[in-house]
């Protein structure tokens, strides 16, 4: 079976600043990973690539068995259109660091416009899959509330469940917690642990809490100068890390 996602001698560069370096990253069908790594070492650049909010400079990306950036036409690779891209968008759901809501729209609206507008579901469709998903969440009684009226988890549990109605295969958390107050990070934390225990979906998650990667995760990396300086299955990898680097980065995050 080929990975729901793989990237082959992927560069990426902003400038003469190289973020991604000749990546090859693979992910398994329900596979989840969390990347970890400094700032600035390419993990959420790896992430908006595959939302299609970066483009690539080299090598292919490929989603569920088919090329992300590229076409193949006439045997040959030509850059992808805005319909193939818009297709494959589709497949993949993201929560970002922030929450990205609409303010004038309640929280039910905020999850059925977008199913309405892009899965063209009918208002009822789309208003029981708005309901259920933020029963699933824990906010089925704020559904009428706008974001402004919400705490700061619960407008990251509603972006959460707004990701989730588009039905993708694979779901990309960008440090979902990073804008939150400490005491709003476990409630967030607590729907993703949900998700993974009773969804089948690919996942990918940059995080910083070390523990929830140690829980959530099938796989951890650690990126280093975008590049991938060490991963492995969580308990050895946290208990053993074999790179100087990633033992130093350990350390110091622990630390704090």
């Amino acid at each position: 079976m080929p990975p729901m996602v793989r990237f082959e001698n992927v560069t990426k560069r902003f400038g003469s600043l190289v973020v991604l370096d000749n990546l090859s990253f693979e992910v398994a069908l329900n596979e989840r990973v969390a990347l970890i790594g400094p700032s600035g070492s390419g993990k959420s650049t790896l992430l908006r690539i595959l939302m299609t909010l970066e483009r690539i400079d080299g090598g292919t990306v490929e989603v569920d068995g088919e090329l992300l950036w590229h076409m193949r036409q006439g045997g040959r690779l030509v850059p992808a259109d805005e319909k193939h891209l818009h297709r494959m968008r589709g497949k993949i759901g993201m929560v970002f660091q922030q929450f990205n809501l609409f303010p004038h729209m309640t929280a039910i609206r905020n999850i059925m416009d977008p199913c309405a507008a892009v899965l063209k579901l009918p208002e009822s469709e789309a208003r029981e899959r708005a309901e259920s998903l933020l029963e699933m969440v824990g906010l089925k009684d704020k559904m009428n509330n706008y974001p402004a009226e919400l705490s700061g988890g619960q407008q990251q549990r509603v972006a959460i469940a707004r990701a989730l109605a588009m039905r993708p295969k694979i779901m990309l958390f960008d440090e979902v917690t990073s804008a939150l107050d400490p005491e709003l990070v476990g409630e967030v934390l607590n729907v993703i642990r949900v998700l993974a225990r009773e969804h089948a979906l690919t996942m990918i998650i940059v995080t910083h809490h070390m523990g929830f990667a140690k829980e959530i995760a099938h796989r951890v990396c650690y990126f280093d100068a975008g590049k991938i300086g060490e991963e492995g299955a969580p308990e050895a990898f946290f208990a053993k890390p074999r790179n100087e680097r990633t033992q130093a980065f350990l350390k110091a995050v622990l630390e704090v």
